[in-house]
């Protein structure tokens, strides 16, 4: 470790020690993001209203196709809109690197290295996100803990 960054699986990540020495800094400078407009970090707001859309997509997809039984039932049908959410963020995102909800939020997924989100990774952050804790593990410059593993990161497409 040494100024004020530290190694994490191959990728060189600013320490906490760092990020508080930054004070004032924009958040994403670190990251080579602009302080705002396109490619500037996204806000909580922003990404946790894009959550809330895509799950209502789930449901009403969901209840579309398998009846209201999904959201009062206690059979199978109960997890229909966890599968739908699964399937719509994942192929959503690595087609537009975006899910539903994100595009309504106008933010995008990027990957660090400036390569497209590809199909694995959009699949694995999916499945990180229905899973919720990857979600709300929150590291350094806004960065969950799913997008600290596949080095991602949620900026604004505005």
């Amino acid at each position: 470790m040494s100024g004020g960054r530290d190694t994490l699986w191959g990728m060189t990540t600013p320490t906490a020690g760092a990020v508080e020495q930054a004070g004032d800094v924009d958040p994403g400078a670190s990251l080579g993001l602009p302080a705002s407009g396109a490619g500037s970090l996204s806000s909580w707001r922003a990404r946790v209203a894009a959550l809330i859309a895509d799950w209502a997509v789930a449901m009403i997809v969901a209840a579309g196709l398998f009846g209201t039984r999904v959201l009062r039932g206690h059979d199978w049908r109960s997890v229909t809109p966890s599968g739908v959410f699964l399937v719509e963020t994942a192929l959503m995102s690595a087609l537009t690197g975006s899910s539903i909800g994100m595009l309504l939020a106008r933010i995008g997924i990027v990957r660090l290295d400036r390569r497209p989100l590809g199909w694995l990774r959009a699949l694995a952050r999916s499945l990180m996100v229905s899973l919720v804790l990857p979600t709300v593990v929150i590291g350094a410059e806004r960065r969950a803990l799913d997008d600290l593993v596949l080095g991602t990161v949620v900026v604004n497409r505005r």
